[in-house]
């Protein structure tokens, strides 16, 4: 799974992949409606590789927890109240037993499961390690 070109941004609804840069702007494409528009640094734009999650250990990556709802749903996508926060917690809880219940939030929770199924769907998700990760072993 390559998360690097997957970029959410302040203020918008899904998520974005990146299609090039541009000298100010990065040139982004909506995975909801395939719209194309330049997105500016100060626009908040995050990259979905550089995401973790607080747990009582140490952060996990938003890649890793993608990995773990994949396992969890065969591929398929996160079947979920998005309206009820304790089957959104209680959920999370089975996905990752030690996120951080005071800095992990149900917005943020909600996020996870809408970006994680937005991934599903344009067959963006997969359990294979990183090329580097491979070659660092």
């Amino acid at each position: 799974m390559d998360l690097s070109k997957i970029l959410s941004i302040t203020g918008k609804t899904g998520l974005y992949q990146l299609i090039s840069q541009a000298k100010n702007s990065f040139i982004v494409e909506s995975l909801i409606d395939g719209k194309r528009f330049p997105a500016f640094s100060q626009d908040g734009v995050a990259n979905l590789e550089n995401i973790s999650i607080f747990t009582e250990d140490e952060d996990v990556t938003l890649e890793s927890v993608f990995q773990s709802i994949y396992k969890k749903e065969n591929g398929g996508k996160v079947n979920v109240n998005l309206s009820d926060n304790v089957a959104m917690k209680q959920y999370f809880a089975e996905i990752l037993p030690n996120y951080d219940k005071e800095r992990v939030y149900v917005s943020n929770m909600k996020k996870v499961y809408v970006w994680y199924n937005l991934l599903v769907e344009h067959n963006l998700i997969d359990l294979e390690p990183k090329k580097e990760e491979e070659e660092k072993k």
